[in-house]
């Protein structure tokens, strides 16, 4: 029996030996969720699917918290073929170089995000493949010389990276920036003999120095992380002209209302070009009609001039933004896309700037600014009869939060009496009521008796808490807002008694002879909000816009500004939010949370 015991433990340990096996040869590596990260984003960021994270990390489908750590598949369905590295304890941006085989200027150029400062254990960076693909080709014309003349191929390839050329440079100031002579970088791209010219966006191949043609395996001194990055760093350069160009959908098959809006948006562009233009600063403005949204952007994008932008707006369309971000980033221009969330790309577009938040990034700084607003509340969701969808994620989440904050919460249904209100109050804490919807019809059916309670309770401290689509519904129902000292949150909020916006709609009556379209957001005032800054931005600060933006302490007339590069190769989404509050003394209030 005994025999029999040892021979099960035996079979039982080989099954688990041969398990761990299996799961330390899993080819993945390792990412941190970090604050507003969804499944969804952290999938686009990798270019994989949902269910390929699912599989490694069983029960992250149904939640995922802030500081764990998943394990992602390297290469599931990734068509870049780029790998990802976990940075480990003790590993420095010189031994990545090594290790893959790669310059520290290549990986700078692919992790824009990165820096001495943030290179830091657990920090995901993306290795690039473009020294693969240089060796691979490499290979082929050797193989191919070998075959001719019997040659054995070299193994070392003659090329140590691949640069792409940008505007401006010259075969001076790029033989300069590798420590090699004009001679050696000509013989190694031989159509460079002659006019001795080169195009922007053509790749050179960057040889090793005649005097070291093979690279050493270890400097005498090895570089620090902050000498590396200080050596890769871009230079700066300030634009005397910025050459920015809107791609929008004006005429031709575009439905009317959708048209209206872009010629809103437009006009208001143009006004802070007018703006920027009475200050001194020069702007070359270029306006394309991107057609209905099943035209095709080939004819704008193939244009001369286009490769010379320093900035692009727009589109409209889902369908026109890979073609349009595909291109600002093959020819490094900024893309700012001022209306739709719901395009990936920027978790893998460094040249992509995202106006409109990511729901689930917006959603995490409402909870954020929610538990500092209200540190002391009593929360009761109030349970509409018809939920809005898109609602139940933020319910979800909001309760999540409150939960793990130890907030106190009820929840009673949009028919609750008033005696079922004042059941569920706290004589201590501040009374949140929030709606499950953010319908004007469960407004409508929830504020009479809001307003009994308030009415019937002074003492209480109650507020009627609510979402930015509240907006369009103030004139109805302004004075209940007033008396449930009621807030809401927006990303874009502006009203008729603030100066700036009486500016602007004097102004923009003047220029056009008309009003702006009675809708939230107003286009005009995003158009010249989204201008405003990145112009503004760009004329003062050139290339190193990205480091300094948060610099500009502009005061928009309607939209917020709180940009955030999404990880170290990606974009930047813009994660500023407000609580507008309305007073029981009715005055307008719009917090800001800085």
């Amino acid at each position: 029996m005994k025999k029999i015991n040892r021979i099960i433990c035996s079979l039982l340990l080989a099954g688990a030996c041969s398990y761990g096996a299996a799961q330390e040869n899993q080819s993945y590596f390792l990412h941190t969720i970090e604050k507003g990260q969804s499944l969804y984003s952290i999938a686009s960021m990798y270019g994989i699917n949902q269910s390929d994270i699912i599989k490694l990390n069983p029960g992250s489908d149904e939640k995922i918290y802030i500081g764990r750590t998943l394990r992602i598949p390297r290469g599931a369905a990734n068509t870049e073929k780029e790998t990802f590295h976990t940075i480990e304890a003790g590993e420095t941006l010189y031994r990545l170089t090594v290790k893959y085989n790669v310059s520290a200027k290549a990986i700078c150029d692919a992790n824009p995000g990165l820096s001495a400062e943030n290179f830091r254990i657990g920090q995901v960076i993306r290795i690039p493949s473009s020294t693969e693909a240089v060796a691979t080709t490499e290979a082929s014309n050797n193989k191919s010389v070998a075959n001719n003349s019997n040659i054995p191929a070299p193994v070392q390839s003659r090329c140590r990276d691949m640069h792409k050329v940008k505007r401006k440079e010259t075969v001076f100031s790029i033989s300069r920036e590798y420590g090699i002579s004009e001679a050696e970088l000509i013989a190694a791209n031989p159509e460079l003999k002659g006019e001795n010219k080169i195009k922007k966006g053509s790749f050179l191949c960057i040889p090793y120095p005649s005097a070291q043609p093979q690279p050493s395996t270890q400097p005498q001194d090895i570089p620090t992380d902050s000498e590396l990055f200080r050596e890769n760093k871009k230079k700066a350069e300030r634009f005397s002209t910025i050459k920015a160009a809107i791609i929008l959908p004006f005429l031709d098959g575009v439905p009317k209302g959708e048209s209206a809006r872009m010629v809103e948006y437009y006009e208001g562009f143009l006004m802070a070009v007018d703006s920027l233009k009475r200050t001194g600063t020069s702007i070359d403005l270029y306006t394309y009609n991107s057609g209905p949204e099943t035209a095709s952007l080939n004819g704008i994008l193939g244009k001369s001039e286009m490769k010379d932008m320093d900035i692009i707006f727009g589109p409209l369309y889902q369908q026109h933004i890979k073609p349009l971000s595909d291109f600002a980033k093959k020819n490094d221009i900024r893309l700012v896309i001022p209306f739709t969330s719901k395009d990936n790309t920027v978790f893998r577009n460094p040249s992509v700037y995202q106006i409109n938040t990511p729901q689930s990034y917006l959603y995490s700084e409402v909870y954020d600014h929610f538990v500092r607003q209200f540190p002391n509340a009593n929360v009761i969701f109030i349970e509409a009869s018809q939920e809005t969808k898109d609602k139940v994620e933020f319910i979800k989440g909001l309760k999540d939060e409150l939960r793990n904050r130890s907030i106190p919460m009820k929840s009673l249904k949009e028919d609750a009496t008033v005696e079922s209100l004042k059941a569920v109050l706290s004589a201590d804490r501040e009374n949140i009521f929030i709606p499950t919807s953010d319908s004007n019809l469960t407004l409508i059916k929830i504020l009479p008796q809001l307003t009994l309670l308030v009415r019937d309770q002074p003492e209480s401290r109650v507020h009627l808490f609510g979402y930015p689509k509240w907006q369009t519904y103030t004139k109805d129902h302004i004075e209940a807002f007033f008396e449930l000292d009621t807030y809401f949150y927006s990303s874009f909020y502006t009203n008729n008694l603030l100066p700036a916006a009486i500016n602007f709609t004097k102004n923009y009556r003047r220029w056009y002879g008309k009003d702006m379209d009675e809708r939230y957001p107003k286009y005009g005032m995003l158009g010249f909000d989204t201008g405003y800054f990145f112009l503004k931005g760009l004329s003062r600060y050139g290339s190193e816009f990205e480091k300094n933006m948060q610099g500009l302490n502009l005061t928009p007339i309607q939209t917020g500004f709180k940009f955030q590069r999404v990880n170290n190769w990606g974009g930047f989404i813009n994660k500023k939010v407000f609580f507008v509050r309305f007073t029981k003394n009715y005055e307008l209030v719009k917090l800001d949370f800085d």
